[in-house]
């Protein structure tokens, strides 16, 4: 779905991405690498493969857009180096061309020289690029700039014609701050309460769709 947000044309994609075409940008908020890693090593079973996956999934977008520049709002990584992290250096090998930024979450804890090691260029607060900043969490003020967070998980429940209900994975838009879901689907969901003028675009195994 293609929106327009401060003036700026933005193509809101299944994928849980936002592609900026005037900057050529792909953003993406919440990838977690290392969480499966994390779990394994406290014990329980998680698969190897959903950090692959979700590389798998940038590589293709970035493909899909002719993307030059990756945004990570935050938790990209999930606390310190393991065998996930290891994934995402042989990955980043094969992505030199692609110049990636990272506005540092709370989950961020890597060394400076890890990120260095892997051409990752950190914010330790934000990244300001007009109309819009970058930051993990909503910040208290506003001002001119147009906030693009992460850091909730943003979902909505859709109800169906016979009680049916789904939560769904979405876009969150108020008039001051866009929330971007969790780009892996290894995270939980929180609901917003929504304010009169906000807007939510639910993702569907399909396609996105506002609701």
């Amino acid at each position: 779905m293609t929106i327009n947000c401060s003036g700026e044309e933005l193509i809101l994609d299944k994928e849980r991405a936002i592609y900026w075409p005037a900057k050529r940008m792909l953003i993406i908020s919440d990838i977690h690498i290392g969480k499966s890693a994390h779990f394994r090593r406290s014990g329980i079973p998680v698969p190897s493969t959903i950090g692959q996956h979700d590389l798998n999934r940038i590589t293709k977008l970035t493909d899909l857009y002719n993307a030059d520049i990756l945004v990570i709002t935050g938790d990209m990584f999930h606390n310190r180096m393991n065998s996930d992290v290891e994934y995402f250096r042989a990955w980043r090998a094969q992505q030199l061309n692609l110049k990636i930024h990272l506005i540092k979450g709370n989950h961020d804890d890597l060394k400076a020289s890890d990120y260095e090691g892997l051409e990752i260029k950190i914010h330790h607060k934000e990244l300001l690029v007009h109309p819009f900043r970058f930051i993990h969490d909503k910040p208290e003020t506003t001002d001119e700039y147009f906030n693009i967070t992460g850091h909730i998980h943003p979902g909505v429940t859709v109800y169906g014609k016979a009680r049916q209900r789904l939560r769904l994975p979405c876009f969150y838009f108020s008039s001051t701050c866009a929330v971007l879901p969790a780009f892996s689907a290894f995270t939980g969901l929180s609901n917003i309460q929504p304010k009169e003028g906000d807007s939510f675009y639910a993702i569907t195994p399909t396609k996105v769709v506002a609701v």
